[in-house]
């Protein structure tokens, strides 16, 4: 009996190699022609409206701003991958912090995509299809507040740093603070008097077509990567562990959480992945699982990195947990 149970072995291996090779394929086609739509969309920006001219009339204000960078998430009909380069192109730009950040993590639930699939998926369940953008909404605001509380320098990664910088007004950073000394970049020129940096000329084509290819090849780099590790980890993670907790109202709820950020699959078809084990778990645990999806899981920890800190990742991953636990919580002593 041992002898011929040994071979199985190298069978299971295999088995789980092309599973995690499956999934990791899955994901990558998932997410490709999203983070390619963000790409475009933020390079169109840069080329249609050089001055900025629209991101000097967002709202500043603390609480308004954030709101209104979530509200802007029903515009842009793609899911959190694509919505990376376009919240960098936001913050490159000059754009209030709470703004860029209120758009990241609310366009992904908030667009019209999402809003169909959930629909498709929970026609029967009117109360998931006001809970999860609203859920989105307010997880979105809670974190561009805290991460707003956070110095510049403490919270952008550098070379984001310095690209926004360039496009303050002089009466905010000196020379000095700017990247390499000078004021303005290629095309661009600052009025002393006025005090702001203003873009005189609209980037040619063939220069809005190579910065676009960098900052997709630059992405693609993080996305396959976060993509292998989150197939590895579903690999020897099996779901079933985590759904077997499903009936308790607090485990189940956490859960959910981690299979969210374990599975990383796009906003845009979570919904009918969950409609698989919707009946197996709490309604506090299935709304949890649509909402902390889309803002953090493995593979946007690494696209994270070309916008934030590893201290503002961390921050973004613990409130946005915290935030979806307690929502979750509220959900189940509503519902059960």
């Amino acid at each position: 009996m041992t002898s011929r149970s040994r071979p199985r072995h190298p069978i299971s291996a295999l088995n789980r190699f092309a599973t995690a090779w499956a999934i990791y394929q899955g994901l990558l086609l998932e997410a490709i022609p999203f983070l390619l739509l963000g790409v475009l969309i933020a390079g169109l920006a840069r080329w249609l409206v050089p001055q900025n001219t629209w991101i000097r009339r967002l709202p500043r204000q603390a609480l308004l701003a954030p709101i209104t960078g979530a509200l802007m998430g029903f515009a842009l009909p793609a899911c959190e991958c694509g919505n990376v380069p376009v919240a960098r192109r936001m913050l490159a730009s000059g754009a209030p912090l709470g703004t860029a950040f209120g758009f990241l993590f609310a366009a992904p639930v908030l667009n019209p995509i999402v809003m169909a699939s959930t629909w498709a998926a929970f026609p029967d369940q009117p109360w998931l299809l006001i809970a999860r953008p609203l859920g989105a909404f307010l997880i979105a605001v809670m974190l561009s507040l805290t991460l707003t509380l956070l110095p510049e320098r403490q919270l952008l990664e550098q070379a984001l740093l310095s690209e926004r910088r360039m496009n303050q007004p002089l009466s905010r950073y000196s020379l000095l603070e700017r990247s390499g000394g000078l004021v303005g970049g290629e095309g661009s020129q600052t009025s002393l008097l006025e005090g702001t940096a203003v873009a005189t000329e609209r980037p040619t084509t063939r220069a809005m077509l190579e910065q676009s290819s960098r900052e997709f090849l630059e992405l693609m780099a993080l996305l396959v990567l976060g993509s292998l590790l989150s197939a590895v980890v579903q690999t020897w993670l099996p779901r079933s562990w985590l759904l077997a907790v499903g009936g308790a109202p607090t485990t189940s709820i956490l859960a959910l959480m981690l299979l969210a950020v374990v599975v990383s699959v796009c906003s845009s078809v979570d919904a009918f992945l969950a409609l698989g084990f919707a009946a197996q778990v709490t309604p506090g645990a299935l709304l949890a699982f649509l909402l902390l999806g889309p803002v953090v899981d493995l593979k946007l920890v690494g696209l994270f990195s070309v916008l934030m800190r590893p201290r503002a990742i961390a921050i973004t991953t613990a409130t946005a947990s915290l935030g979806v636990l307690l929502i979750g919580q509220w959900i189940n002593l509503w519902r059960l």
